[in-house]
């Protein structure tokens, strides 16, 4: 397993990011793929485990040869935010099976694709249908694979930190769902051990269950600030998603509806990791007083 190589699309994204070091602290041989070289860490730049290849998995013709020599493709590619005038589809569809293809080519021995907890749930909203089509594309092309489903990351609970920040939280619902998100360095570890491993779809989660209410109330904790917590209606929730998808570019509407239906949801998924919820709120206060 150590003399296999391998592929890991999305490494300048906040979870490709904790793959990639993963991997070459573990001595593994890497080739990533980016559209600009700068965006890597200057440390790694020349790590002698990495090989750097500039080009964009939405042009075919530029992977055209990315998976040669390649055992195994480890895919983080997705937007959360759409920018470039690209959409889900063009992105978290396309873009991967433009990957998928290419590794199918090259002889690669299988897979592993980072998705989203809950997919077949999500199908209705454009996220969710651009990413199960993805995986229903993946199950279909004879490759080994792995569907990796974490429930949601701390960056994006870091939200419910600025909130907390500006002294009020908002929540919809009585606050007491409950999600157990994972630390991107914790999920990367997650991933990399799929390379040694023959499952076919994983959920993950963090280690602690929180429900809204206590998640906020650990940000005021943090801050060492009064908690003032806010719960609005459902219906309102439900209003923003149907007035937002007329009123609302795509572009921004496409993250709304993605925040709005997720809240609305249990996330819970087996736990993994170490990283705490309060250590990693501690951290957001360290880096925004400096």
């Amino acid at each position: 397993m150590e003399k296999e190589k391998i592929l890991l699309a999305g490494a300048t994204g906040y979870l490709g990011q904790f793959i990639l070091r993963a991997l070459l602290d573990k001595g593994c041989s890497t080739r990533i793929v980016v559209r600009n070289k700068d965006k890597i860490p200057q440390d790694l730049q020349e790590h002698a485990q990495l090989e750097i290849v500039e080009g964009q998995v939405t042009d075919p013709t530029s992977i055209e040869h990315l998976c040669q020599g390649i055992d195994q493709v480890i895919s983080t590619v997705g937007i959360t935010k759409q920018k470039d005038g690209l959409t889900y589809m063009q992105v978290d569809y396309q873009a991967n099976q433009n990957l998928l293809e290419a590794a199918q080519r090259s002889g690669v021995r299988r897979f592993i694709y980072v998705s989203v907890l809950n997919g077949e749930k999500l199908r209705k909203i454009a996220i969710g249908a651009a990413k199960e089509r993805f995986v229903d594309s993946l199950k279909g092309s004879g490759m080994d694979y792995c569907i990796i489903r974490p429930n949601a990351f701390y960056s994006d609970v870091s939200e419910i930190f600025d909130m907390a920040k500006k002294g009020r939280i908002y929540l919809f619902g009585k606050g007491d769902l409950r999600s157990n998100p994972i630390h991107g360095a914790d999920l990367a570890e997650v991933c990399v051990s799929q390379l040694h491993s023959t499952d076919k779809e994983v959920r993950v989660g963090g280690p602690e269950i929180l429900t809204q209410n206590e998640l906020a109330q650990l940000a005021f904790s943090v801050l060492e600030k009064q908690p003032k917590i806010s719960h609005l209606p459902d219906w309102l929730r439900l209003l923003t998603l149907k007035i937002g998808k007329f009123c609302l570019p795509k572009s921004v509407y496409g993250t709304l509806e993605f925040v709005l239906t997720v809240t609305a949801m249990e996330l819970l998924a087996p736990a993994s990791g170490q990283h705490t919820l309060g250590a990693y709120f501690e951290h957001l206060k360290e880096e925004q007083t400096k």
